[in-house]
């Protein structure tokens, strides 16, 4: 049987009681297993449950709709029903957290250099023909020299689809949603910042190589082959993005 809202709420006035009520309602969630789509009480029910106005229940609802928890119809047959939080609002929330924390590139490519090895072998398997083709597909991107500045953009973003659907397809969420994470991370801090410097073709070719000496190793299930391109893959990238680095602060001297 469904357990009731638990609707005994802190005293304390530093919380306000629209969080309040979100909170208890993210609870009665989780206890009472509710599905993606599956309605929340109405608003009345809402307001009798917590004793409290129209507004503190629909500040409660909006809150919840802002976390991406929920979504809101209106109408007749409307109302709040549960949603999966989409992974763009997940990595903006974290990223806006780690913004002030001041990461940089070496902090990032040692996690990367340890999970994307592993997240690669997990992958190896449930890779699919068509997987394997949009590989592919996403490494040709990458296979001339870019035309303006527009192109070398794709390219960059290019080369870390192929780290995302190897995440996407690792089999383990959390350890997929990391690998996403870090990648967004990469295009934060790395792509943008460095389009100001001249094109790294050494850089360009070292992914090329490594992408296509990858899904060659993908293909033959080759465990072992797999973990070390892409350890060595990393550790290339890592070493390129300190140079890269080295170079965007002679220039910022330089202009100064």
């Amino acid at each position: 049987m469904t357990q009731h809202l638990h609707t005994h709420l802190s005293a304390s006035p530093r919380i306000k009681r629209a969080d309040q009520i979100a909170e208890a309602i993210k609870r009665w969630v989780v206890i009472n297993n509710v599905q993606l789509g599956d309605k929340l009480p109405n608003e009345k029910k809402l307001m009798d449950l917590f004793d409290c106005a129209k507004g503190t229940v629909r500040e409660a609802l909006k809150s919840l709709e802002v976390q991406g928890l929920i979504t809101v119809k209106t109408g007749p047959n409307g109302g709040a029903s549960l949603a999966a939080v989409p992974y763009p609002l997940a990595s903006k929330l974290l990223r806006n957290y780690l913004h002030f924390q001041s990461p940089n590139s070496s902090d990032l490519y040692q996690l990367r250099k340890l999970l994307e090895p592993e997240i690669a072998v997990m992958a190896m398997d449930a890779l699919s023909d068509k997987d394997l083709h949009e590989l592919e597909r996403i490494t040709q991107l990458c296979d001339h020299a870019p035309q303006d500045n527009a192109e070398r953009i794709i390219q960059r973003i290019a080369e870390l689809d192929f780290h995302n659907l190897l995440a996407e397809r690792c089999g383990n969420p959390i350890l997929g949603f990391i690998g996403h994470f870090l990648n967004d991370m990469i295009k934060d801090l790395v792509i943008y910042k460095k389009m100001q410097l001249p094109e790294q073709h050494e850089f360009s070719c070292a992914n090329l190589h490594y992408h296509q000496a990858l899904i060659k190793a993908l293909r033959a299930k080759n465990k072992t082959l797999v973990q070390q391109l892409m350890l060595e893959h990393m550790q290339s990238a890592h070493q390129f993005n300190l140079e890269l680095e080295a170079q965007l602060t002679e220039q910022l001297l330089v202009d100064l």
